[in-house]
C-alpha cells in the first residue's frame, strides 16, 4: 500500500479533546472529580441543562486555554466569545453545546514535529457531554461528565502520515502536562483523538480532495495509527475504481481493527452556530496575555536544548530524561546534591540505565549511590604488578595474541585482575601495568 500512496497525496488533519483539570466544571461549581463516582452524583441544573438554569463561564479553565494556544505559538485575539453549537443526541441535556466557532480564544499557532511545521487552526474552549453506556437492553446516560472543560484542538491538514500523527499527539499529550492543566490519560477519557483523512489521485494539486472521513473518540496513540492506515487502504480501493469515498463520521472498532460507519458527515452550517446568549463577550488586554505567558513553564523542546548544552548529553538522554516533568526535575535535582561527587552523565546514565523509582530514592540518596559504585578502592602497586605477571603467566595466550595486533586481550586481561584483587580499583592503572608488561 506504501508504494501505491506514492504516487497520491494524502492529506490528514486532527481534532484533539482534552479535559482540563480544574476543580469545577465549565460553568458551574459541580466537582470535575467524577471518574469512578456514581452515576449522576455531580450534577446540577446548569449541567443538567434545566431551565432557567444560567451559565458562569470558569475563569481557570479559560485561562488554561489560552495558555495552551501560546505554548502552540497561536496568537490570542483581544475580542473572542461563546457560541451554541445546536444538535440533539442523549448525551447533550440541553440539545445545544456551549461551545465557540466564529471567535475562539487562539487561532493561527504551529508546532515542530520530526523537522515539519504543522499548522494549529484553533484552539477553543467548550464543554464536555454525558457519557452513554450500552447495556443489552437499554443505554443508560450518565451526567457526571457533563459541562467538564473542554479544549479542542484543531490542526491544518498538514499530515500526510500516521507515524507524524502519533508524534504530534504525543508532543500534545506531554506539553499539557507540563503546563500542568490536564492529566490527558486516555484511559479515562480525557484526551480524545479524531483523525480526518482522505486521498488526492493528483500528488501536484493544491486543492484539498471534496470529500474527507472523520474517526471519532480514539483513545489510544496506536489506535490512531492503525484507524489511520486502514482508513487510507480503504479508501484508496474506492478511489482507484473510479468512485469517491463518502463524506461521513466513522468510529474505531478496536476488536476488528477496522473503522466503521456512524452518520453522514456533518457541516458547519447543520449546527446552526450562533452567539451564546447568557456569556457575554470576553475582551483580553495585553496586559494580562503576557501575565499568562509568563506563568508558562519551560516546554519540552527548550528543555531538551537546554540539557544537551548545559549538561553534555545526547539528544537521546536528553529526550529520556525530558518525557515528563518530574523525571526532568528529579534529574536536576540530582545534578545539584552531586556537587562534584558525580558528573550529569554519571547521573543520566544511572537514571536511564537503572530505571531509578523517583517515588522512593531521594535525589541526594541517588547521588550517595552512584558514589559508592564509583569508588576506586587502593591496592598497593606491589601486589598489584604481583597478580599483573601472573595472569599474563597463567595465559601465555594473552602475549601471543597481543603480539598479532589483537588489542582485544588487553581487557581480559583487565578483567582477570579484578577477578583476583576483588576489589573495585582504578582499571586504567591496570591497563598500564599490563601494557608494561607486555612491552
Amino acid at each position: 500500500m506504501k508504494k501505491k500512496l506514492m504516487k497520491h497525496k494524502v492529506v490528514i488533519g486532527l481534532e484533539v479533546h482534552i479535559e482540563l483539570k480544574t476543580k469545577s466544571k465549565m460553568f458551574c461549581n459541580c466537582s470535575t472529580q467524577y471518574f469512578g463516582e456514581k452515576p449522576n452524583t455531580h450534577t446540577c441544573p446548569v449541567c443538567l441543562g434545566l431551565p432557567g438554569a444560567l451559565p458562569v463561564p470558569n475563569q481557570l479553565a479559560i485561562e488554561w486555554c489560552v495558555m495552551i494556544g501560546q505554548a502552540l505559538n497561536c496568537q490570542i485575539p483581544p475580542f473572542s466569545k461563546f457560541d451554541r453549537k445546536n444538535y440533539f443526541y442523549p448525551d447533550l441535556p440541553k440539545g445545544y453545546q456551549i461551545s465557540q466557532y466564529v471567535q475562539p480564544f487562539c487561532v493561527k499557532g504551529f508546532i515542530d514535529i520530526n523537522g515539519k511545521k504543522v499548522g494549529i487552526t484553533r484552539v477553543h474552549m467548550e464543554e464536555d457531554t454525558g457519557k452513554l453506556m450500552h447495556e443489552t437492553s437499554a443505554s443508560l446516560i450518565d451526567f457526571n461528565r457533563s459541562g467538564v472543560p473542554l479544549v479542542e484542538i484543531v490542526t491544518e491538514p498538514d499530515f500526510d502520515n500516521s507515524k507524524d500523527v502519533k508524534m504530534y499527539l504525543q508532543k500534545l499529550q506531554q506539553l499539557v502536562r507540563y503546563l500542568g492543566v490536564a492529566d490527558a490519560d486516555m484511559e479515562k477519557g480525557q484526551m480524545r483523538l479524531e483523525p480526518n483523512i482522505s486521498i488526492s489521485l493528483n500528488p501536484s494539486s493544491n486543492e484539498l480532495p471534496k470529500y474527507k472521513v472523520e474517526v471519532k473518540n480514539i483513545n489510544s496513540f496506536g489506535f490512531v495509527e492503525k484507524a489511520i492506515n486502514y482508513e487510507l487502504e480503504r479508501q484508496l480501493e474506492i478511489l482507484e475504481k473510479g468512485e469517491t469515498p463518502v463524506q461521513e463520521t466513522r468510529g474505531w472498532n478496536e476488536s476488528k481493527a477496522i473503522t466503521v460507519s456512524q452518520r453522514v458527515k456533518e457541516e458547519a452550517n447543520d449546527y446552526r452556530y450562533f452567539p451564546e446568549p447568557d456569556i457575554p463577550p470576553i475582551r483580553w488586554t495585553e496586559k494580562k496575555i503576557e501575565e499568562l505567558k509568563t506563568q508558562i513553564p519551560e516546554l519540552p523542546d527548550k528543555k531538551s536544548t537546554r540539557f544537551q548544552r548545559q549538561y553534555q548529553l545526547s539528544s537521546y538522554d536528553a529526550e529520556i530524561l525530558i518525557k515528563n516533568l518530574s523525571l526532568a526535575d528529579y534529574f536536576e535535582e540530582a545534578v545539584k546534591a552531586a556537587k562534584e561527587n558525580a558528573t550529569a552523565k554519571h547521573i543520566a546514565n544511572y537514571i536511564i540505565n537503572t530505571k531509578v523509582d523517583t517515588d522512593k530514592i531521594l535525589p541526594a540518596e541517588l547521588v550517595e549511590k552512584i558514589t559508592q559504585a564509583n569508588r576506586v578502592e587502593t591496592v598497593s602497586a606491589d601486589e598489584l604488578k604481583t597478580v599483573v605477571k601472573k595472569v599474563i603467566k597463567d595465559n601465555p595466550k594473552i602475549v601471543q595474541d597481543y603480539k598479532k595486533g589483537n588489542e582485544n586481550v588487553i581487557q581480559f586481561a583487565i578483567g582477570q585482575v579484578m577477578y583476583i584483587i576483588k576489589k573495585k580499583i582504578d582499571a586504567n592503572i591496570v591497563r598500564k601495568l599490563i601494557l608494561e608488561e607486555l612491552k
